[in-house]
């Protein structure tokens, strides 16, 4: 996957169809010309250099925790759904249309009036039921339910395609259930996460002080909780040794499972969540269950129930009354570094997104992006096929038995452009104007009865995982898939035509389409087979040479500190950083070929070469906050934006032509250092 972070940055291309307003004259202003902050050399920092100019006229706004490229792509998209939504609104469509599903929920998450006369009040069912446990059993019970309603507790659990058969759905079993981002935040010990960790027992307070509770009793309720957390938290896996397919992957039979956990009745627990027959499952972490399974026998009742209480406000407070967000915001403020909310129409989008984005994505495509639009991009991808293609063959650390192996692998990578051919049938969601946070439960529950309902059939290998209109895109190892939505082919207020070859071959067919194609190749992806199974196809020898040469990666940006006394996890974000290295050289390789390249005509006083790397860049054109590079650093696979620019550059021949980068200058890495994979 390639967006650095939720709320911000989209490795953008450019796109034939416009998203954005401008007007018909061509700009006289070259775009990565005027981006640049020439007190700064190229030399010393590129990453300056190439954005520097940009991000100091254009500073990070209270409500969010960075700013940049992505985040003008992404108003220029939150505008055209507005409009999709008011027009729903005035639309008066038939029941159970898409365009009613739209303008209902519109309607109904914007009634703040009613959502702040309501509060908590909306989730008295399933307070009553939490109230209610009285043993183990209701407690596992009471679980179920709520995790049919997208309630984070326990563990995490889901249905996706078994990676040693992609032709079956698996049940899989996750470490999870924390309310903190991840484990470390419990444990690491320098001054910002010491905040975090306070303003959490803050929020923690907060909640139970709304559900009634006195001073003292919140303080209480709050330790207990936190301290439930922190034993769980202990018992989790690292995020570098989540990276690990064949660690994490432990396949049983629901006996064994009873064995792990004895504790936990898993056949009613599975038929509560809608399974009607499981055969096996794949548990990530099994140390996780064991020390869950003790904790359900050896933690008070009481105490869970405050922790379910505590997780269900947690988990619906964008949904509910303004003292709900705001408790929630508060504590959040302190992982992202936003110094107000975003607006509120912004944030409802973003919930319907989730909750039916694929439904708005018919209206937003049928609009915004056309077939002309879409073979663009299928073209682009074959490209970028063929120069790995060529690489792969001139490789001279692989014997040729893998790289057959590996042609073949990327022979068969599938291409999904733009939107689906085929798309969900949102028919059985009901969605009115009585209560957002109802119509959220709804959505949820539909979510998960749609995905349970997998298991047991073929594989659609034609469905989706992002809406059209996401600003991302994503390397699918169990498909062999690479997924570019239509919203991430976007460079606000440019037409296609004024965007030159050298610029799009770095913004789009190396930030974007090489990267995920890398993916197939990096140290997750290798490990899949065409058909998307998790098998060894490699030989011993070829295996470890590739592990060696991922290891200069791994050091390099071990190097990095990015924020406060934070290094950047290097083995953490190997995936990450392979694919951008090999996508700039999948991008270099294609651009070579063009007519663009040949002629080397100067545009703003840069030749095509320095074009290109400044057209990556400017795919990277972004600001952050301390509070968001440190969350990101601690929780992200992805390396901060100024990393992923300035890291993969270093290791390219031509980029130290293209500058003229020296020994003794901060941007040259000798060439013993320098990592070559692809």
């Amino acid at each position: 996957m390639k967006k650095i972070i939720v709320f911000a940055l989209v490795c953008a291309s450019f796109q034939a169809c416009k998203l954005s307003n401008h007007t018909d004259t061509k700009p006289t202003t070259d775009l990565l010309a005027s981006h640049l902050d020439t007190t700064v050399s190229p030399t010393q920092d590129f990453f300056e250099y190439a954005n520097g100019g940009w991000i100091k006229q254009n500073p990070i706004p209270a409500s969010e925790s960075g700013w940049g490229i992505g985040n003008l792509v992404e108003e220029e998209i939150y505008n055209r759904l507005r409009k999709i939504n008011e027009e729903a609104i005035n639309a008066k469509a038939a029941e159970g249309t898409v365009s009613q599903k739209i303008g209902d929920f519109w309607q109904s998450a914007m009634d703040t009036v009613a959502l702040d006369k309501a509060g908590i009040s909306l989730l008295k069912n399933d307070l009553e039921k939490i109230n209610a446990i009285q043993n183990t059993t209701d407690l596992l019970n009471v679980a179920a339910e709520l995790k049919t309603k997208g309630v984070n507790c326990l563990f995490g659990d889901y249905v996706s395609q078994d990676d040693k058969n992609s032709l079956m759905m698996a049940y899989k079993l996750d470490q999870g259930g924390l309310g903190m981002p991840n484990r470390d935040y419990y444990f690491k010990t320098d001054v910002r996460t010491e905040q975090i960790r306070k303003a959490y027992k803050q929020y923690l307070q907060k909640t139970f002080k709304q559900l009634g509770n006195d001073d003292a009793a919140a303080q209480k309720n709050a330790t207990v909780v936190y301290t439930l957390e922190t034993k769980l938290a202990k018992a989790s896996r690292k995020l570098e040794d989540l990276r690990d397919p064949y660690k994490n992957y432990n396949k049983m039979n629901v006996a064994d499972l009873t064995k792990l956990a004895t504790n936990i009745n898993w056949n009613d627990f599975t038929k509560n969540i809608g399974i009607s027959k499981l055969d096996s499952v794949i548990v990530g972490q099994p140390e996780f269950y064991s020390a869950l399974n003790h904790e359900i026998k050896s933690t008070n009742i009481a105490v869970w129930k405050n922790y379910l209480q505590f997780h269900l406000i947690q988990s619906y407070s964008g949904y509910l009354d303004s003292t709900s967000f705001n408790n929630a915001f508060t504590y959040a403020q302190n992982l992202s570094g936003a110094k107000e909310p975003r607006p509120r129409w912004k944030r409802v989008l973003d919930a319907e997104e989730g909750a039916m984005g694929e439904a708005l994505g018919q209206l937003f495509v049928k609009e915004y992006f056309n077939g002309k639009a879409k073979k663009r991009y299928v073209d682009m991808v074959e490209a970028i096929r063929d120069a790995y293609k060529d690489r792969i063959n001139k490789l001279t650390w692989m014997s040729d038995s893998t790289k057959q192996k590996a042609l073949a692998k990327l022979s068969k990578i599938t291409k999904k452009v733009g939107y689906p051919d085929k798309w969900k049938d949102f028919s059985a969601l009901k969605i009115d104007k009585g209560p957002y946070a109802l119509n959220m439960q709804r959505a949820r529950i539909w979510w998960h009865n749609y995905n349970i309902n997998k298991l047991g059939k073929p594989v659609d290998r034609t469905e989706w995982d992002m809406t059209p209109q996401t600003y991302n895109a994503y390397y699918n190892p169990s498909n062999n898939e690479i997924v570019l939505p239509a919203g991430i082919f976007a460079v606000p207020g440019y037409k296609d035509e004024d965007l030159d070859d050298a610029l799009v071959y770095g913004y789009a067919a190396a930030s974007t389409i090489g990267h995920e194609i890398t993916h197939g190749f990096d140290d997750q992806g290798r490990q899949y087979d065409p058909q998307g199974n998790l098998t060894n196809w490699w030989s011993n020898k070829d295996s470890t040479q590739f592990s060696n040469r991922a290891k200069g990666i791994i050091n390099q940006f071990n190097e990095f500190n990015p924020v406060d006394t934070f290094h950047i996890n290097g083995n953490a974000t190997q995936g990450e950083n392979i694919a951008d290295l090999g996508g700039m050289l999948l991008g270099l390789d294609a651009f070579k070929k063009t007519e663009a390249y040949k002629k080397n005509e100067k545009i703003g006083g840069l030749t095509t070469l320095q074009r290109y790397f400044l057209g990556y860049a400017l795919g990277w054109m972004y600001e952050e906050r301390k509070e968001r590079l440190a969350n990101q650093v601690m929780t992200d696979v992805h390396a901060p934006a100024k990393e992923r620019v300035n890291g993969p550059v270093v290791n390219i021949p031509e980029f130290y032509k293209a500058f003229g980068v020296k020994p003794g200058d901060k941007m040259y890495r000798p060439d013993s250092l320098r990592v070559s994979i692809w």
